[in-house]
């Protein structure tokens, strides 16, 4: 809502250039640290257990850096990703 006689902040032109950049996001379901020996043996058919529950949420990263957590939802055939938490800072997952 604006206050008569007081405009909204207009944007610079850099600031529209720069929010017009577009960024990579992943989706990441779960993560761990494994040996490259166990990496170069897989093949398909091959299975990769994790100790994440398949009911924990998924973490939405840009740029490698987790922004919020969600959780997945069907929309038709595709699926998306369901914000549920803003995270505060970065994580490192």
């Amino acid at each position: 809502m604006n206050t008569p006689g007081m405009d909204a902040p207009q944007k610079s032109p850099y600031s529209k250039a720069v929010l017009a950049i577009q960024a990579t996001v992943s989706v990441t379901l779960a993560r761990q640290r494994v040996p490259l020996s166990r990496i170069v043996d897989l093949v398909p058919g091959s299975m990769l257990t994790f100790d994440s529950h398949c009911d924990e949420p998924l973490i939405l990263e840009v740029g490698g850096q987790g922004i919020a957590k969600g959780e997945t939802v069907k929309i038709g055939d595709k699926f998306g990703l369901r914000i549920r938490e803003i995270l505060a800072q970065p994580s490192e997952h």
